[in-house]
């Protein structure tokens, strides 16, 4: 009897090893790449990265990016550290990971064999009764020791600076994230809390929903660009209704000029009319 018992529990932790293994084969099975479609762009500043999962695009990014990165240099005297800033853009031909999932998307930019890395965190959520997207964190890894962005840097070495309780670029879920004006993000290093600064411009983001193979969903316009829209299409519109009041107006005093002309007065005695 002990025998058989021992049988049964064999079994079954079999059986469980069995079902984590199909598990653990399902989750290598879901493929994530990614892919740099940078060429496809003529604007030499913006990049074009894709996520795919088994073969379909999960996640697509499309933005410029440039840093600002404060660092310290020795002063002449050789005592004092004096603050200078690394002014540097994202490249093109940077290289891309990310993983994809239902409401936690992230992507992965490393270049300068992994002397900088931009990780951005997306996750999907209810707003307001609203099923939205937004930016959760950004994370950015830089070696100051490398020499072509950082001269001279004091104390050189590998630092992470990351942004707290972020909320950005909220957008309506199945939409894309559009904004062509510039969209500042202010990370702390963990050089001495030292703030860098991340700015992105014309950008289209999508991290989740993307119905069709390397294209972007419905536009969601920044409200900075739909305000931006509104002051140039604004003039447009005031020069519109005042042209119509002038027209109107004109129409109007015509229309009382005829009604006001002074008329013929005509004899009413038909006997008149000879005598005329």
């Amino acid at each position: 009897m002990g025998r058989l018992d021992f049988s049964t529990t064999e079994s079954a932790r079999l059986l469980l090893l069995a079902v984590f293994g199909v598990l653990a084969l399902s989750v290598v099975l879901a493929e994530q790449e990614g892919e740099n479609l940078s060429g496809l762009s003529n604007n030499p500043d913006k990049a074009i990265f894709a996520v795919r999962e088994n073969g379909t695009t999960c996640l697509m990014v499309e933005f410029a990016v440039r840093f600002l990165v404060p660092y310290d240099v020795l002063a002449l005297n050789g005592i004092d550290l004096i603050t200078e800033q690394a002014a540097f853009t994202l490249p093109r031909g940077a290289e891309i990971e990310g993983t994809c999932g239902s409401t936690e998307s992230e992507i992965q930019i490393s270049w300068k064999n992994n002397a900088y890395t931009l990780r951005i965190y997306f996750s999907k959520l209810r707003e307001k009764d609203i099923e939205v997207w937004k930016i959760s964190k950004v994370q950015f890894v830089y070696d100051s020791s490398e020499t072509s962005h950082f001269i001279n840097a004091y104390n050189p070495g590998k630092h992470t600076a990351s942004t707290h309780h972020l909320s950005a670029l909220v957008t309506p879920a199945g939409q894309s994230y559009v904004c062509a004006a510039q969209q500042t993000l202010t990370l702390i290093s963990s050089d001495h809390q030292k703030g860098i600064t991340v700015s992105m411009y014309d950008v289209q983001i999508q991290p989740f929903d993307i119905a069709s193979d390397f294209m972007f969903s419905e536009a969601y316009k920044c409200i900075t660009d739909q305000r931006e829209r509104l002051e140039e299409t604004l003039p447009l519109i005031l020069s519109f209704i005042l042209a119509l009041i002038i027209v109107i107006t004109v129409v109007v005093y015509h229309f009382h000029l005829k009604l006001t002309a002074v008329q013929p007065v005509l004899p009413r005695d038909r006997s008149m009319y000879k005598n005329m």
